[in-house]
């Protein structure tokens, strides 16, 4: 099987995932979740229960890859403002206001996200998906602290500071959602994001 057969075989699996995703949200926003099956977000994505189950083992798991949206974006953000010889706190810091500029980031739509968010907040078995979400996310994240922004530091600064800057995105994300607030400016995701994480990470790492 050559490369691009195997490259396009990824990007059709990758299209039919986040069609599944978008059917998701869609229903969890015109009802309750609660009454909203697996066969259900099938029908509206154009796909068969079998291949749903393909991808997602759960229909909670199906909004997980809008919810993480822009995850990979923010992990080569920090890397890539690291490698510009910033200082740690301001590389994320920059990464921080890159990853959440609704000019820029992947997830586009930040007035779906914060729809969604409030769906999450009504519903355990959503929150629970947001949560893992953001586990993952700062896994990864500490991945990447040891490789290229403070690979000197030892293992529980990087956890700590790993978990400030998650923290500091869910929370304002999550803040945000709660407002009628724009997604520029001084209450915006970006901006309350670079505040936590002042806050969080106060007195771990040099700036």
């Amino acid at each position: 099987m050559s490369d691009i057969t195997v490259s396009l075989m990824d990007k059709r699996k990758a299209e039919t995932e986040l069609a599944i995703a978008h059917a998701a949200t869609e229903l969890c926003f015109e009802q309750d979740f609660s009454r909203v099956t697996a066969a259900d977000i099938s029908r509206r994505a154009g796909v068969s229960p079998r291949t749903f189950y393909r991808y997602f083992s759960t229909k909670e798991d199906a909004i997980g890859p809008l919810l993480s949206a822009g995850a990979d974006q923010w992990q080569w953000l920090v890397a890539s403002s690291a490698a510009a010889e910033n200082g740690p706190l301001r590389a994320i810091e920059d990464a921080i206001k890159a990853a959440l500029d609704p000019e820029t980031s992947v997830e586009s739509d930040s007035e779906q996200m914060r729809q969604l968010l409030r769906v999450v907040a009504r519903n355990p078995s959503l929150a629970a998906v947001w949560n893992r979400v953001n586990g993952d996310s700062e896994a990864q994240l500490r991945k990447v602290l040891a490789q290229v922004v403070i690979p000197r530091e030892n293992a529980l600064t990087i956890r700590i500071v790993a978990a400030a800057a998650t923290a500091a995105i869910r929370i304002a994300f999550e803040s945000w959602a709660e407002t009628d607030a724009t997604a520029k400016g001084p209450h915006g995701p970006a901006a309350v994001a670079v505040r936590c994480f002042h806050k969080l990470s106060g007195g771990v790492l040099p700036g």
